[in-house]
């Protein structure tokens, strides 16, 4: 796996691409002197990891042929205050799925994918709290 990032502008917005020449943008906060132009790196890496999982919950829920319909993922961390870096300590995340689903079978497939195979979960999981919740909502 090999990315190349680079700046596309004087301050601090830069791109990354991956092999196949999919892009992702990021960008530093305005405080520090970013343009606002695309999210912070930190964000990014909640945004990683909701994806991370949402994959597996999909790919899991759909080999026990349940009917999802939609899903959506609330994440919030909270850094560590006062310190250089200011590391993610707690890291919750929110699973919100619509479909007529089987509570057992959404329970494990949320848990399979955060405490075993969400590879972003896994690298975090030594340094980092991690919870999550998850609720099964009427059609969206």
């Amino acid at each position: 796996m090999k990315i190349k990032l680079e700046r596309i502008d004087d301050a601090f917005h830069m791109r990354s691409t991956n092999e196949d020449g999919l892009s992702v943008e990021a960008d530093g906060a305005p405080k520090i002197g970013g343009g606002n132009k695309a999210v912070r790196p930190m964000q990014m890496l909640l945004a990683s990891m909701a994806s991370c999982s949402t994959i597996d919950i999909i790919l899991l829920l759909k080999k026990q042929r349940q009917d999802l319909k939609h899903i959506e993922v609330e994440v919030e961390g909270q850094r560590a205050e006062g310190v250089v870096p200011s590391v993610f300590t707690d890291i919750h995340l929110h699973y919100k799925l619509y479909g007529d689903l089987n509570p057992k079978k959404t329970e494990r497939a949320c848990r399979l994918s955060i405490e075993e195979l969400c590879s972003v979960s896994k690298m975090l999981e030594k340094s980092v709290n991690i919870t999550w919740e998850y609720s099964i909502l009427e059609q969206k």
